[in-house]
């Protein structure tokens, strides 16, 4: 059996070309992420996702704004996206027409997009010089709380950099391993039967 789909797809079967179905995308998105959006966060996500480029979603915007679907409010100083009552129904409504595949899609690059923006806010990294080698400072915090501040010692740049990088790539799994370790461990005792 060929298992070589990309031969049966075309790359805009993947893609949105419809203004329409670009307007019930981004309502679906925005009710599903249930949180405003900077007008930069959500062209970020839309063209992470690759379900549409700049110009359609221009298009969509504007005639969401233009239409009542969306409004752009000032929250906490910044302008952002929130959609309205009827951006709400017409989510729930007629998100049919689009493909599932492409709600799953900018659903789950909205959901990478605000994990990775809540990660830089609550992880702080620093890399100094040590000896001969290099400290990782890692700092994770919740609010106000420091959760953990922790010192990893590297022996070059390249290695202080990867392990900043690996811990910035998921750092709860990061802590959450750390406190594992910590519960778990128990105190060596020899074997005296001997």
């Amino acid at each position: 059996m060929d298992h070589n789909f990309g031969k049966y797809v075309e790359p805009n079967m993947l893609t949105l070309k419809d203004v329409y179905e670009a307007k019930i995308l981004l309502s679906y998105f925005l009710f599903q992420i249930d949180r405003p959006c900077t007008p930069m966060q959500l062209i970020d996500i839309c063209e992470q996702s690759g379900v549409m480029d700049y110009f359609l979603y221009s298009a969509a915007i504007t005639d969401m704004e233009q239409n009542g679907i969306v409004e752009l409010k000032s929250i906490d100083g910044t302008e952002q996206y929130v959609l309205s009552d009827k951006g709400r129904d017409g989510a729930e409504d007629f998100k049919a027409i689009v493909a599932p595949s492409l709600r799953k899609k900018i659903y789950a690059t909205g959901l990478m997009f605000f994990a990775r923006l809540k990660n830089e806010r609550d992880v702080s990294f620093e890399v100094t010089e040590h000896g001969k080698g290099y400290l990782v400072r890692c700092k994770c915090c919740d609010g106000d709380s420091t959760l953990m501040d922790i010192s990893l010692y590297a022996p070059d740049s390249d290695q202080a950099e990867f392990i900043k990088a690996k811990i910035g790539a998921n750092p709860s799994a990061f802590y959450s391993k750390v406190m594992d370790f910590i519960i778990d461990n128990q105190e060596y005792l020899p074997d005296v039967r001997g």
